[in-house]
Formats: structure tokens, sequence, C-alpha cells
């Protein structure tokens, strides 16, 4: 497998790139009007939050990516805190499932900026269809190469960090640099909380840079670099924006054009050009996410197969793992664009995510946290803000949306099933390289129940 991999081929530039392409795709340009939906006029102060989450949260991948650089990141950690373990295998593959939700998420925001710019209602088969197109397209650069995704990576960065955050001043200077979206939030403070959810859930792009950390140039430091300064790009960039389409819109319009709220702020404050532009700017943003997305969950999966913690079948393709990983990828990807909305798709991709980032922290602050030399109340402080979020989270869809809660569930719950069946079947040999095998006091450890 290490072969399949090219050590020194991306670098800081290309990380960041990476990161903040994920990010901004995926982030200010499909969440902003469901974020303000759940959070009221305070919407932009849930960026805030989110980003101050977020930091805790990424304490964790910068420490262990610092000490181990892996293609495989969050499987890495996970192995290492927990062992080859039904707990450590079923909370990579939710990692990886909700990398695939975010690729979905984004292609249909592509689709939905794609068909407002041409004058149509998102609505219909042309919404999923054209996000299958762009993840197709997406996959024909991946499986070109990684100078081709870094090079194209760094372009699109420049152009869409650019052109969103000339896009928020001149919508706040064409206001007046006054706030439109005012009002009472009927959701109150569990709203602004739930909203925490979505709000993660448009940084944790950050982990991208985590999941190619051994292709990255001085790993040991830049991967932690890499992260610490995607995350600082995109929260300027997603408080920026946010206060500009408060400026341009009252609270009811953008929460009616939640999955394609920029371009509805744009005309009112920079005229059609500005809808336009503002249009061009989504599609590069959301293509560069999807593209970055895709190039990053393969080599998870890869990675995964690698480590013997998930099934692996080449289905008659030829190849790498690493190839028929990315063709996995998109199909998943795919299948999810067709078959739920935008909304549904956030909210499945913010369950997975918070509880897989939970078992992380716990893994690392109960087994790991002194040989990186990490502090453990900044570990438990992670914890306590992902829980606090998720259950506030979880009681606001139960009341709007039970159906896709039921769905998070029978996920998660399928997915440890699953890798307690075949890791009960195909027992990986243990690697006393990794550090989850004893407790420190009482010898071998069980294995952890999620």
């Amino acid at each position: 497998m290490s072969s399949d991999y090219k050590q020194n081929s991306l670098s800081l530039t290309d990380a960041v790139a990476m990161g903040t392409g994920v990010m901004i795709g995926a982030g200010i340009l499909a969440l902003t009007g469901q974020i303000a939906e759940l959070a009221g006029p305070w919407f932009p102060m849930a960026f805030v939050a989110g980003g101050v989450v977020t930091g805790f949260s990424a304490y964790t991948y910068v420490k262990m990516s610092n000490a181990w650089p892996s293609a495989g990141g969050i499987g890495m950690i996970l192995k290492k805190a927990y062992g080859p373990t039904t707990v450590a295998a079923g909370a990579a593959l939710l990692m990886a499932l909700s990398m695939v939700i975010n690729e979905s998420l984004v292609a249909r925001t592509f689709a939905t900026y794609f068909m407002r710019g041409l004058g149509m209602e998102p609505e219909g088969w042309l919404v999923p269809a054209i996000g299958v197109g762009l993840i197709v397209v997406a996959y024909l650069v991946n499986a070109s190469g990684n100078r081709s995704v870094g090079l194209l990576s760094q372009i699109m960065a420049v152009l869409k960090v650019g052109g969103i955050a000339l896009f928020g001043i001149a919508a706040l200077w064409a206001g007046g640099f006054s706030f439109e979206a005012t009002g009472s939030a009927e959701t109150g403070l569990g709203g602004f909380v739930a909203s925490l959810a979505l709000a993660i859930l448009a940084f944790k792009g950050f982990t991208t840079i985590t999941n190619s950390g051994a292709e990255i140039t001085d790993p040991h430091r830049n991967v932690g670099r890499a992260i610490v300064i995607s995350i600082a790009i995109c929260a300027a960039v997603y408080l920026l924006v946010a206060f500009a389409v408060g400026a341009s819109l009252p609270l009811g319009r953008i929460v009616e054009a939640k999955d394609y709220a920029l371009a509805e702020a744009a005309e009112p404050a920079l005229g059609r050009i500005g809808f336009y532009l503002t249009v061009a700017l989504a599609l590069v943003a959301t293509a560069s996410g999807v593209i970055a997305s895709i190039f990053a969950v393969s080599r998870m999966l890869a990675m995964l197969t690698d480590m013997k913690m998930i099934p692996h079948s080449h289905f008659g393709m030829p190849g790498t793992i690493l190839d028929h990983t990315l063709v996995y990828t998109v199909v998943i990807a795919g299948a999810l664009t067709i078959f739920f909305d935008l909304s549904r798709i956030a909210s499945l991709g913010a369950f997975f995510y918070l509880v897989m980032d939970m078992l992380i922290h716990w893994g690392v602050w109960r087994h790991l946290r002194e040989e990186i030399g990490a502090r453990g109340w900044v570990l438990l402080t992670a914890i306590g803000l992902d829980a606090i979020v998720l259950g506030a989270f979880t009681v606001m869809k139960w009341q709007s949306d039970p159906t896709i809660v039921l769905i998070a569930l029978a996920g998660m719950a399928t997915v440890f099933g699953f890798e307690h069946v075949f890791l009960r079947r195909n027992p990986p040999a243990d690697d006393p390289h990794d550090h989850g095998q004893a407790t420190g006091r009482g010898g071998a450890r069980d294995e952890q129940a999620p």
C-alpha cells in the first residue's frame, strides 16, 4: 500500500488549499441558510462559536498528526487509541461516511447555484443529475494524480477565498454596514446551540489535511500548521460573509432561500452582475470542495483497507486498492446525492461526525495523551462541547424531522454491527505500535463499546 502514496507530493500550500477547499465549499454556501433557520438573527455568531468548538477539537488531530502523520489520519488515530477493535473501525467508517456525505452535500449545492444562475428553480430531477455529473468530473480529476489535485486546489482556493471575501466586503458596503436579518429567534438558546452542529460541519474539512498526512512535505510540522491556517482563514471568511448576507436580506428571506442564500443576497446588494459573479464563485467553490473531499476520503478508505479494518473487493476492476476506493467513494456520494435533499444530508453528516469526534477525543485522552504531550483538560472540553451540541441538535431534529434522527441511529448501529461481525471473522494482527492495547494500570483492556 505504501507505494500507492507519493511522499512530499503535497506542499503546505497544497494542504491549506485542500482544507479551505472542502470547508468553504460546504460551509458558507450550503449551510448559511440552514444555520440561520436554527439560530435566528444570531447566525453569524454561530460560525464564531462553531469555530471555537472546532478549535478545541482540532487540538487532538494536530497533536496526533504531529506525532504520527499518516495517509489514513483518522483511521490511524482511532487504531492507536483503541487498537484493532469494533470501536476504532466503526468510528473510522463513520468519519469516511461523513466525508462522503459532505461530497453529496456540496454536489447538490453546486447544482442548486447552477440552476439559479440559469434562472431556474432548483428542484426536480435536474438537481441530483447535475450533482452526480460534478462528482463524475471530480473523479476524473482525482484519477489523473496528486499533482493535478494539488495545483487545481491551489488555483480554486485563491479564486474562491478572495472572491467570496470580496463579495462579503462589497455586500456590507452596499448595505451601509447595517444588519437586516433582525427579529426574534423562535428556537432561542436551544436553536442557537443546535445550529453549532452545522457550523462545526462547516469546519470539518480540516480533517482532509489529517487524512493526507503521509503525502505532505515535512508532515510532523506542516500537517498541524495547515490545519490551524485553514481554520483561521475559514473562520474569517464565514463571519464576513454571514454579516454580508444579513446586511442584504431579512431573516425570513435567508431561511426561505437557505439552499442558495449567497446568490439571493448578492442581487439586492450588488445588482444582477453581482448575482452572476456570486453564482460563478459558488460553482468554483463547490467544485473544488468535491474534488478535495474525494481525494481525502478515497485515501482514508484505502488505509482502512490496508489496516484490515474494512473489507475490500475489486469487483473485477484493474488497478490498486486506492483506485478502487476512489470508485467506491464516488458511487456512494452519487447515490446520496440522488436520494437525499440538502437539509437531510447535512443533518446526517453532523450526527456521524460528532459521534466519531467524541470517540477520538475519548480514546486519545484515555490512552495517548501523555505520549503525545496533550493537555487532558482540552481533550475533555472538546468532548463536553461536542456532547452539548449533539444533544441540542438531536432534540431540535427530533421535533422537526424525526425520520433523519432514526436514519442516523440506524446507520450508526449498522456500521458498528457490521464492523463487529467483520472483525470477529477477520481478526487483524495486533500491531505493537498501536497504543490502545493496555489501560496502563490493569494490563490488557477489553474492547470498548461505542
